[in-house]
């Protein structure tokens, strides 16, 4: 990483809080969870006067972890915090499908895919149910699950139904950092049961890292940008404060400051008017009600896959 720069990779669940990664990131590179150690971590870093870039490490299902990692930063005094860095984080959830695409096109098509993953949220569980279609929906294997680690299924439980649903082999498929442990003999009749992985290979890692940092470094150096205000918003459209029933869409209001535009989609019962997006200029605590992109749609375009 060109220029003398700290990097803090900040980890979840889907690395085992750095467990999974600590092993294979370059030398300096300080793996912490989010919390004390990342605080401890950064006003360290500050008061040796480093630039400091924080890296939030989820695949795409942990949003909290960004906007809790942006939080964490800004708690940090400004005296103590120096000049530090919100990356954008390690992948979204298009890169994870990707990732798992090309992992599966390694297993061969005669084996069930169990797509595997620590338990998070309902929402970041429910999030796993949907890579692991858009991948079978795009792949060559006919019966792809999915099972969880430490949740509901748990991988003796998918390997289960993939033998009741006609598997004669299961392939553990990673969709994280850390990897599946092969669950032991039972007394049930179950089909041989291999592992593919990591996910990201140490290589491969340690290069999308490195994109990561460099690309916040000139965000901030062009732009004067340090992904704080963008990490703090992160999970809005994740969990409940954005669920809404069948037709009602947002009944909330949004404020904004004398000159704020922004460009932003009008919706309309049917028949009265349209859908349309352009700047609209807003006087002090003038409200109105807008339609949110979806997290899809929200999901800024990365660089790197792999």
């Amino acid at each position: 990483m060109a220029g003398p720069v700290a990097v803090i990779a900040v980890c979840g669940h889907e690395a085992a809080y750095g467990r999974a990664i600590a092993p294979v990131v370059d030398d300096g590179v300080s793996v912490v969870p989010n919390g004390r150690e990342l605080f401890r971590s950064i006003a360290e870093h500050g008061r040796r006067g480093e630039e400091t870039v924080v890296v939030p490490m989820t695949l795409g299902r942990d949003p909290a972890l960004v906007a809790d990692t942006a939080r964490t930063l800004r708690a940090v005094p400004a005296a103590e915090r120096g000049t530090t860095v919100l990356a954008e984080p390690f992948g979204t959830a298009q890169h994870l499908v990707g990732w798992l695409r090309a992992a599966a096109g390694r297993v061969p098509e005669d084996s069930a895919l169990l797509v595997t993953a620590p338990s998070g949220d309902p929402f970041e569980d429910a999030e796993l149910y949907r890579v692991a279609a858009l991948v079978r929906r795009y792949g060559r294997h006919p019966l792809v699950e999915v099972a969880f680690s430490d949740g509901d299924p748990d991988l003796t439980e998918g390997i289960r139904r993939c033998r009741l649903l006609g598997a004669r082999r299961v392939t553990l498929l990673p969709a994280a950092f850390v990897l599946p442990e092969v669950p032991g003999p039972d007394r049930t009749e179950r089909p041989p049961v291999d592992r593919a992985g990591p996910l990201v290979s140490a290589p491969a890692l340690r290069r999308v890292l490195a994109e990561r940092v460099t690309d916040a470094r000139r965000r901030l150096r062009e732009h004067g940008d340090d992904g704080v205000g963008a990490g703090l918003t992160a999970a809005d459209n994740h969990g409940h404060s954005h669920t809404h029933p069948p037709g009602e869409g947002h009944g909330h209001a949004h404020t904004h400051g004398p000159g704020d535009a922004h460009n932003h989609a009008h919706t309309h019962p049917p028949g009265e008017g349209h859908p349309h997006g352009h700047p609209h200029d807003h006087g002090p605590a003038t409200a109105h009600r807008h339609h949110h992109q979806s997290a899809d749609a929200a999901d800024r375009v990365i660089r790197s896959t792999a």
